[in-house]
């Protein structure tokens, strides 16, 4: 087979749709992804040539808690949720508990690894690695930090903080949930919780690091280009889900 025909080919099983969900509700946007993992794992299973997802969306005020999660990293009760206009939800993701709220690029990869080559090793390195080169176009250098998902700034000083958490499911290798962003987010939230389980690490975002709001469909169209590329994705844009 010729290159060129093999890339094609590679690039038709690689078809994925993106949607810009908006703000919308956690749940909402959960059953979204439960539907659409089912609907891709039914047509794997049926040898049919499936379409991959991608959807960003910002969400209403919520904190979600990873299957493996603590608890006691949640640091306030139900009348102070409601006083703060926030939900706890428990999650099937991994990791442990997070804020999502206004401000902050959520991204839900529904995607089947297998069709792009990879483990979910490499993809959770993928997905860190497109953070790290969004924020590096606003002059902010990101990093891993081993034994900790996501991405980092000055991960190994008494200043770590973390621009982006990462959570991710997979079943028969197709994957749902993925990471958050904080770009203009009201960090405030954060302090509620002990974010991802850390007591001794802070929370950071674009806007803090350059202090001023960033221009957020910019930074959409930088990640959505970095799946692209690092992933090799033909994306399509898909109006409404």
């Amino acid at each position: 087979m010729r290159k060129g025909t093999s890339r094609k080919l590679k690039m038709e099983m690689r078809e994925t749709k993106f949607c810009d969900l908006g703000r919308r509700g956690y749940r909402e946007v959960w059953e979204l992804q439960e539907r659409t993992l089912e609907k891709l794992k039914e047509e794997k299973l049926n040898q049919k040539p499936g379409n991959h997802y991608l959807f960003f969306v910002e969400h209403d005020p919520v904190y979600t808690l990873g299957k493996s999660g603590n608890e006691a990293n949640m640091l306030i009760g139900a009348i102070q949720l409601r006083a703060a206009h926030a939900e706890f939800i428990r999650v099937d993701r991994g990791g442990d508990i997070t804020f999502h709220g206004p401000g902050q690029l959520v991204v839900y990869p529904i995607i089947d690894l297998e069709q792009f080559g990879l483990g979910v090793k490499d993809y959770v390195d993928r997905l860190e690695e497109i953070v790290i080169r969004t924020i590096a176009d606003y002059g902010i250098q990101g990093h891993r930090l081993a034994g900790a998902t996501g991405v980092w700034l000055e991960p190994q000083s008494s200043r770590a903080r973390k621009i982006c958490a990462i959570g991710v499911k997979c079943s028969r290798y197709v994957t749902m949930h993925g990471f958050a962003l904080n770009v203009n987010t009201d960090l405030n939230y954060f302090n509620y919780i002990h974010p991802c389980g850390f007591v001794d690490k802070g929370v950071t975002s674009i806007e803090k690091e350059l202090g001023h709001p960033v221009d957020f469909q910019e930074v959409k169209e930088k990640v959505l280009r970095y799946f692209s590329e690092l992933l090799e994705m033909n994306i399509t844009m898909e109006s409404a889900i």
